[in-house]
């Protein structure tokens, strides 16, 4: 039975990575993954998934997914969704109806809030939908669970402004709540990021 999976963590966690790897698994095993992300993601291009160590693959972009006919989504064995917050509601539930009507697996990968700690669009709808959540976890610069993606910039950390902002480690960093409140970016004995 399929189930519509949500695999939620921190910037930094390695969740692209992971979305790579579980595609690798499938065709490993004789099977077809279909690998999407959103079209909000154009960082590395608008038909490629790249994680920061450096994993990369060609992708589709979910609204191209969520236009195929059920007889085309029916082809594949799971369906592998990355950078998922960016979603709208609408997108998650077509997701859980690939789940629930053509008995294809989704998992959905990305961020739960953003860097004000207000959950995303589709990570809501999925918080609120989804047969399994499980969170990938990461650490703060003290060793804490990370579970807060600030923003910062040149002055510290980023309170206000557009919910998205594309970026990566020169513009975000997981923090832990504690240090995400006090906005201590690096610890007592560092001055900036190295």
């Amino acid at each position: 039975m399929a189930k519509l999976y949500f695999y939620y963590g921190a910037m930094g966690s390695s969740k692209t990575a992971n979305a790579l790897m579980a595609q690798y698994n499938y065709i490993e095993r004789g099977q077809k993954a279909l690998l999407a992300k959103t079209n909000i993601d154009t960082r590395d291009g608008s038909h490629i998934i790249r994680s920061r160590i450096g994993l990369s693959k060609e992708c589709s972009l979910l609204s191209d997914v969520c236009a195929m006919s059920d007889d085309e989504i029916e082809k594949y064995d799971a369906l592998i969704v990355d950078e998922i917050q960016f979603a709208t509601k609408e997108q998650i539930d077509h997701l859980a109806y690939i789940v629930d009507y053509l008995d294809v697996p989704v998992l959905c990968y990305g961020l739960r809030t953003d860097f004000q700690l207000n959950l995303f669009e589709g990570s809501a709808r999925l918080m609120a939908i989804a047969d399994n959540i499980k969170e990938v976890k990461t650490i703060c610069w003290c060793g804490r669970k990370a579970t807060c993606n600030a923003r910062y910039n040149k002055n510290g950390i980023v309170r206000e402004g557009s919910q998205v902002m594309l970026g990566a480690n020169d513009e975000y960093i997981a923090l832990c709540r504690k240090h995400f409140l006090e906005g201590n970016l690096y610890g007592p004995e560092k001055t900036e990021k190295e």
